[in-house]
């Protein structure tokens, strides 16, 4: 049996001829109620997509159409398992036509953009030099210092300047080092986009290969490898609306075969004897252990949905609910939002923001407690850059029920909101009039610090535990 015929057939998106926007696409938890601190409840307003999506209910259905026939993968004589391997085939060859992925070019399924990138390091040819930019995500930051020599260049002012930073920086290097560039499609922290074509021709021009972190940009906009000419890709599946524990690497596969497998195991090796192993080629070659076979299908069935809800109508959604949040955001004085090229650079529906007089960890916990509104405050794993976009300040610890603050210490981290798909426009209607309420009126509760978060002092809903599911 195919496993095409697990599809299932959950509604999409479908533009609105009279120009309206369009209803969010269906996603799993939609109307989930939180219990508030000050009594009573709320519809819970996720507002935190850039860490993790919720999961798009047609990812759900066809998850949970294909588990009854779950089976291992690759190998198994089993028909559930032949089934599963032919599943899990097809969820990759969805996912290269996904990403425009050349004839040559390899999917490996992995664990997610951390994961992906942290593989492609440990296959680097020998004597690398990865450039980076400080403004990039952990993730893409610090994988290649264990395996390569890295270039650091600063954070750039605009698209250009991080272009001609790079020109040059390549052109100072010793042509006959095989060089990488690493650089995000769009900040995890500003949402705004980096000119990836123009990087991507920039190190071409050079010699150098180029690898893209597009855990931020594939929920909002096409990634093609063929269209940007990069040489790798990376995602998570939990960005992209599929969390399930997946993540994907794509691109060229030389370097990727002439390495030592990520992971030494059943699947990547071919044949064994007591002293010796002969290592298999192709995607098993970094596939080692048992597939996740449901993330990978999550994925793909993710692709799926996003292919056909049209990702232009998407990106054009989320365009205009950002210029609504961003306008209102702006009349509040107190508030200033952070931009590392400008307030009208191309940007994802990603933002952050710190409030005058406040600390960021005690707004954030007040957001959920008296609100319902899920965000993330912090320096989000992107330490270098937001310790710049606040002016240098140091992330040293502070009480988050104190926030008077003298001047210069009360913004420490700051409070991100950022959405997708999913959202619901009253949901950020809600954020802005929380911020506005909270900003004017002050929190209702009192807050203290315990285990480094923020949390309600003698909170009456008691501690928050997975119990509450039953």
């Amino acid at each position: 049996m195919s496993a095409v015929a697990f599809v299932t057939e959950s509604s999409v998106f479908s533009a609105s001829a009279d120009g309206v926007l369009p209803a969010p696409l269906p996603v799993v938890g939609r109307d989930v109620r939180v219990p508030l601190v000050t009594g009573g409840d709320a519809e819970y307003a996720a507002l935190d997509y850039a860490a993790s999506a919720p999961c798009l209910q047609r990812v759900w259905d066809d998850v949970a159409a294909y588990l009854p026939y779950y089976g291992s993968v690759h190998r198994g004589a089993g028909y559930l398992s032949q089934l599963s391997t032919d599943l899990y085939e097809q969820s990759r060859a969805t996912v290269a036509g996904y990403l425009d992925a050349r004839a040559d070019d390899v999917v490996l399924f992995t664990r997610g953009t951390t994961d992906s990138l942290n593989l492609l390091a440990a296959a680097l040819p020998a004597g690398t030099r990865v450039f980076v930019f400080e403004t990039e995500h952990h993730a893409a930051l610090l994988p290649w210092r264990r395996t390569a020599d890295v270039t650091q260049l600063p954070a750039p002012g605009s698209p250009a300047e991080a272009v001609a930073a790079l020109d040059a920086a390549l052109a100072a290097s010793d042509p006959g080092t095989p060089r990488l560039v690493c650089v995000t499609g769009a900040s995890n922290v500003t949402g705004e986009l980096f000119p990836v074509a123009e990087l991507a021709a920039t190190a071409h021009r050079h010699g150098a290969r180029i690898v893209l972190d597009a855990a931020q940009l594939a929920p909002h906009h096409k990634v093609s490898l063929a269209g940007l000419d990069v040489d790798w890709v990376a995602f998570s599946g939990h960005k992209l609306y599929a969390p399930f524990g997946a993540g994907v690497l794509a691109g060229r596969g030389d370097w990727l075969a002439e390495a030592e497998p990520y992971l030494a195991g059943g699947g990547a090796s071919k044949t064994v004897t007591a002293d010796a192993v002969e290592w298999n080629d192709g995607s098993a070659r970094h596939e080692a252990g048992s597939p996740n076979v449901v993330g990978a299908y999550a994925i793909a069935s993710a692709c799926r949905a996003l292919d056909e809800a049209g990702l232009e109508g998407l990106a054009a959604r989320e365009g205009a609910l950002l210029a609504r949040l961003r306008a209102g955001l702006a009349d509040i004085p107190e508030v200033r939002t952070l931009d590392l090229f400008g307030p009208e650079s191309a940007r994802v529906s990603v933002l952050s923001f710190v409030v005058e007089g406040w600390n960021s960890s005690r707004f954030a916990a007040a957001l959920s407690a008296e609100y319902g509104i899920g965000v993330r405050d912090g320096l989000f794993c992107a330490h270098p850059l937001v310790r710049k976009l606040l002016g240098g300040r140091s992330d040293a610890p502070t009480e988050c029920g104190a926030p008077d603050a003298p001047a210069g210490e009360q913004n420490l981290n700051a409070i991100r909101v950022s959405f997708g798909a999913g959202t619901p426009e009253e949901h950020l209607d809600r954020f802005v009039a929380a911020v506005r309420e909270l900003v004017a009126r002050g929190a209702r509760w009192t807050y203290r610090t315990d285990g480094g978060r923020c949390v309600p002092e003698a909170d009456p809903r008691g501690p928050v535990s997975a119990a509450a599911l039953g």
